[in-house]
């Protein structure tokens, strides 16, 4: 099993749940602040180890719920 292949799962069972709720999920307005910032701070100089981690988790959920979306799209779409 890879990688791709746990994500594309987990994207699955959660977009069984409830497609149309998947699809309505978004980010609060305070962690895309957040994440906005890191990314600012990590051009502009350097993160703290803690930041990168922070930054990193921040990213594997953007695509998780990206893979999920899609996988909601799908279901809804009969495909």
């Amino acid at each position: 099993m890879t990688v791709q292949t746990l994500y594309d799962d987990v994207a699955n069972f959660i977009a069984n749940m409830n497609p149309t709720k998947i699809l309505e999920l978004k980010a609060p307005l305070e962690a895309q602040e957040r994440v906005q910032a890191l990314i600012k701070k990590e051009k502009e100089s350097a993160l703290t180890a803690t930041e990168k981690d922070e930054l990193d988790h921040f990213l594997v959920l953007e695509r998780l719920i990206r893979l999920a979306k899609a996988h909601a799209r799908q279901r809804l779409s009969g495909v």
